[in-house]
């Protein structure tokens, strides 16, 4: 999945992306890379995406990091929750790779 993301925003330009196995990796990358947008699903292994994205709202240097959630978990009340924590936007597996486009290009 993390490929098809890379290949689908690269199709934007020359963009860098940086990619994380888990949510304790895209924690430990935060700090030592310059982050323009933050793509992470829910399930990911040691930190969920929704603590991710926790802690990215309440830390005050990334607390304004445009955040999408992209995930299987497409419930109305999984939506709404990770709305509720602070993600910009939702987008349930699988997706139109157009969509996802035009919801980077509109956060960046």
């Amino acid at each position: 999945m993390r490929s098809l993301l890379v290949a689908t925003i690269e199709t934007l330009g020359p963009v860098k992306t940086v990619q994380a196995a888990s949510g304790f990796e895209a924690l430990r990358i935060l700090p030592r890379e310059q982050v323009d947008l933050v793509l992470t699903d829910i399930n990911m292994p040691d930190i969920n995406g929704l603590e991710l994205l926790s802690y990215i709202r309440t830390n005050p240097m990334y607390q304004n990091l445009p955040v999408i959630i992209i995930s299987t978990e497409g419930s109305r009340k999984d939506i709404d929750r990770g709305l509720s924590l602070g993600a910009n936007e939702y987008l349930v597996k699988p997706f139109i790779p157009a969509k996802l486009l035009e919801l980077v290009q509109r956060l960046l």
